[in-house]
């Protein structure tokens, strides 16, 4: 595998909104290969979305995508040695790592919240993003900060 990128699996559908983005979100919400439960604690959110916003027009999972994208990180910054010195080099992200970061953010901060149980977390952090607030969209411009802050070194990109 050194030279060679592993096959991207094909991912299925969710059963509910036949959307392929939920899929990947409930895999990275699962906790021991326990699918279903992430499935329910995914599905209960959006009932709860359903239940607060029934005056907004949007579908829960209108909410819940543009949520993602209020989060999704433009740039970041990696770091890079140049002659005994370690330079944060600001880079773009690679679309795929952008969804997967903002899902990864999402869930961390929604774990980390005071609360019930996870459905109640999870649809108080998508609320919380959606209305551009909240643990996850705070990482996403602290992101954007340090990069900025670091914009001197971007001619060392590799």
């Amino acid at each position: 595998m050194r030279k060679s990128k592993p096959k991207a699996r094909i991912l299925l559908p969710d059963p509910k909104f036949n959307d392929t983005l939920v899929t990947r979100f409930v895999n990275d919400l699962m906790v021991d290969g326990k699918k279903n439960l992430a499935y329910r604690v995914f599905y209960d959110a959006m009932e709860i979305l359903a239940a607060k916003n029934k005056e907004e027009e949007k579908t829960p999972l209108e909410i819940w995508k543009k949520a993602l994208e209020n989060v999704t990180p433009m740039v970041e910054v990696k770091s890079r040695r140049i002659g005994g010195a370690t330079f944060q080099v600001p880079m773009e992200v690679n679309p795929r790592r952008k969804t997967a970061i903002s899902i990864r953010n999402m869930i961390k901060y929604a774990r980390q919240r005071s609360g019930k149980n996870m459905a109640e977390k999870l649809s108080q952090e998508i609320m919380a993003a959606y209305n551009e607030e909240g643990g996850a969209f705070k990482k996403k411009e602290e992101t954007h900060r340090m990069a900025e802050a670091n914009k001197a070194f971007a001619h060392f990109r590799f």
